[in-house]
């Protein structure tokens, strides 16, 4: 048995200027920017614990918007998705880049928002 769930939406960003793209999605999204410059790639918007993580994220590839699922067991999450038609693409540093049998990438992370014991899908 496992647990997932939706994690985070990534603001894919093809620029130069990862700060500027994410002072627009800032205010876009009405979330204010947390300060944390420790990967000079990524910057996270702050919002309730209950919504699912917002981050902008500095790329080489077209800009687009992707979606993390969180789970306690990556490879159990990814057989599972396998088995409904998604393909194990990478697995790049700690994650699984997937992709929908409808193309789009998606990436399987570990827990972003603690333990998910009691919380998200429980799966057999």
């Amino acid at each position: 048995m496992h647990r997932s769930r939706l994690s985070t939406f990534v603001i894919d960003c093809k620029t130069g200027d990862v700060d500027a793209a994410t002072e627009f999605w800032s205010k876009a999204l009405g979330r204010p920017i947390k300060k944390d410059d420790s990967d000079p790639d990524y910057r996270e918007l702050a919002g309730p614990a209950s919504e699912p993580i917002v981050l902008v994220q500095k790329v080489d590839h077209e800009s687009r918007i992707h979606l993390d699922i969180e789970a306690d067991d990556l490879d159990a999450e990814a057989t599972r998705l396998e088995a409904l038609g998604a393909k194990r693409i990478a697995f790049v540093k700690r994650w699984w880049v997937m992709e929908a049998p409808t193309g789009q990438r998606f990436c399987i992370v570990n827990p972003q928002r603690g333990p998910l014991d009691g919380k998200g899908n429980e799966w057999k």
